[in-house]
């Protein structure tokens, strides 16, 4: 039972984050803020809507745990799961674009993020030098947005209808607002019962069923594109995701509550999430593809993981 509630709230989650960013990205718009702007804060935001709350309720609900645990488990499933399937499948175009600029700050955001868990617990001092950091990429990708557009290519938004109704947007805003710390509740008590039932520490719980369970949507979607032809941009989408997991939900997480840094992620996890960031360096800073035996070793590689963490236990 527990692990269908795990379920039920998951598919709650994901709903509602996708309600939330609909409403938002058209409200916004409606109100005349530059797509820019929306595309920088709203989007980004709102996309990583469930597990912002996740990380947020686990803390106030003291299972820090989960928090940390599923930022580090998303990580690494977005670069060896959500990235090596669809290559198992028909291979990745990710050469394709230039993504040698955000893979660098990537790891250097992961490298500070790993040197703050050293001085942890994380609490809010931590958290405002994660925000910090996150707010200089922001300035930096507006620049680069504004002379996109100069070169005449203006931002295009995902679920922008410049059409909608008002009633429509609210109705959007009210199903992603109620609905996300409804299915965040949900998959937080069922996950630290399973981490009970099972004999297994919650961050454990974090890395593995909750970390893969809002990778899911990144890992549909890419294997969509895959199918058809237009996953071109997966690797730009993990690496940006990535980045936003570690500065923004660990930093708005550690304004909420202190998130202790078990000895093991230390030891092992961080280091995982790291290692599974230097082998993206031959696609993104070289541009190569990713082909069918990259995609099957990447693959193997998050299995052997997840198996390594269920037998750890603690």
């Amino acid at each position: 039972m527990d692990l269908l509630y795990a379920l039920l709230g998951l598919v709650i989650l994901l709903v509602a984050g996708d309600a939330l960013v609909r409403g938002a990205v058209n409200m916004a718009l409606r109100l005349g803020i530059p797509a820019l702007i929306v595309s920088l804060t709203i989007v980004a935001f709102g996309t990583s809507a469930p597990e912002l709350i996740i990380s947020v309720q686990a803390v106030l609900e003291n299972a820090p745990g989960i928090a940390l645990g599923n930022v580090v488990g998303s990580n690494t499933a977005n670069v060896l799961l959500v990235l090596g399937v669809p290559a198992v499948m028909k291979g990745l175009q990710t050469g394709a674009h230039d993504t040698r600029k955000s893979y660098l700050v990537m790891m250097v955001a992961s490298l500070w993020f790993i040197a703050l868990c050293f001085f942890g617990p994380l609490i809010w001092v931590h958290g405002l030098l994660l925000l910090a950091f996150l707010a200089g990429t922001f300035v930096d990708q507006a620049r680069e947005v504004r002379a996109h557009r100069r070169n005449g290519r203006d931002e295009e938004l995902e679920g922008a209808d410049p059409h909608m109704r008002w009633w429509k947007i609210l109705a959007y805003m009210a199903v992603g607002l109620v609905g996300l710390p409804i299915g965040a509740d949900i998959l937080i008590e069922a996950a630290i019962n399973i981490a009970t039932e099972m004999g297994v520490s919650e961050t454990v719980i974090g890395l593995t069923l909750v970390a893969i369970g809002t990778s899911l949507p990144e890992l549909a979607t890419t294997v969509m594109a895959c199918i058809r032809n237009k996953a071109d941009v997966a690797l730009g989408n993990v690496i940006g995701s990535n980045m936003f997991n570690l500065l923004a939900i660990i930093g708005i997480a550690a304004m909420v509550g202190t998130i202790p840094v078990d000895p093991m992620f230390l030891a092992f996890d961080l280091w995982i999430m790291l290692a599974a960031s230097v082998v993206l360096a031959p696609f993104a800073l070289r541009n190569r593809n990713m082909g069918r035996l990259t995609g099957i070793a990447f693959t193997c590689l998050y299995v052997v993981y997840v198996m390594a963490l269920l037998s750890r236990g603690g």
